[in-house]
């Protein structure tokens, strides 16, 4: 007998099939409130993607829940206290992902810094035969700050250093063996950068963490680049900074209320917006796939994982 899964949100096709191939899915939105009642005690694993909630009510609901493996590197849907005291253990896929989305970070800087989606519909739209395109704000050499130092920091750091960029970082404390300066309070970063890239974690602690204070703390030459969540940044104080001057632009791949993105940050010329799109390369999907289904066989042989979430501090 085939082990059933709750798979309880989008996963790529391939994933699904795959899954399907080895397991009994269940897919949880096509469960009614009775289906899923009589099915909970079967559910030893739930598979989820980072952009999902996964309650305590979810969790307390599945009284035979070991297991839940999220595709994807960041996990702040779930409710990791209620996973941890219910004693379900959690896994996520890091690494893998790293480069996608250093990569788009970089992307952001240049598209927004150098106006590269404005340039093209300023050809398409004729203006060139009018005359030339605006001067634009040079990347090479400038100052970059970056909000949370982990895999995609660092990454984002090495590429930096490839545009001869001044680096310096803010996070909860000193990372050992980095040489870039260490600056406490996210304001005064902000402050002394040309770029403030955003990489921290979208957990309750991060909500709003760059709010008006920073923004106006980055300044009129100042550009926001945020590949972590929309939650970390404060929507509204950003519309306001932009609309106001008071930060140069933006450059945005997550957003508060996904898919949905306020018609404010749209169709201006210093804002680049893609969706949530940063990891999605076909090759690094397929990586993440493998994570997937790695952490569940492994959890399924012998209660082991390839790479579970970090232990929760007490």
């Amino acid at each position: 007998m085939k082990l059933k899964i709750l798979k309880q949100a989008s996963l790529p096709d391939q994933l699904t099939a795959e899954l399907n191939s080895l397991y009994d899915v269940y897919e949880y939105e096509a469960l009614t409130r009775e289906e899923l009642a009589v099915l909970a005690e079967q559910f030893t694993i739930m598979i989820t993607n980072g952009e999902a909630t996964v309650t305590r009510q979810l969790i307390s609901s599945l009284p035979s829940l070991e297991l839940i493996a999220v595709f994807g590197v960041g996990y702040d849907g779930v409710d990791v206290r209620a996973a941890a005291d219910h004693r379900v253990a959690v896994s996520h896929t890091p690494g893998v992902l790293t480069d996608d989305v250093a990569d788009l970070a970089m992307g952001l800087m240049l598209a927004t810094s150098r106006q590269i989606v404005t340039a093209q519909k300023f050809i398409e739209a004729g203006g060139w035969r009018q005359g030339g395109f605006q001067w634009t704000r040079k990347v090479s050499g400038s100052r970059v700050g970056i909000v949370g130092m982990g895999r995609i920091g660092q990454a984002i750091a090495r590429r930096c250093e490839g545009f001869a960029m001044q680096i310096a970082y803010s996070d909860r404390k000193a990372i050992p063996g980095l040489d870039y300066p260490w600056i406490e309070d996210i304001s005064t970063l902000a402050s002394q950068t040309d770029f403030l890239v955003i990489c921290t974690p979208g957990s309750a602690e991060n909500q709003a963490l760059i709010d008006e204070r920073v923004l106006s703390a980055l300044g009129a030459s100042g550009i926001l680049i945020n590949i972590s969540r929309g939650s970390v940044v404060d929507e509204f104080a950003l519309i306001k900074a932009l609309e106001q001057g008071i930060i140069a632009g933006a450059g945005l791949d997550v957003f508060s209320q996904e898919p949905e993105v306020p018609q404010a940050l749209l169709r201006r010329a210093n804002v680049v917006v893609t969706p949530h799109m940063a990891s999605a390369t076909w090759s690094t999907r397929e990586a993440m796939s493998r994570l997937v289904l790695e952490n569940v066989s492994g959890w399924a042989k012998n209660k082991t994982l390839v790479t579970p979430v970090p232990a929760l501090e007490p």
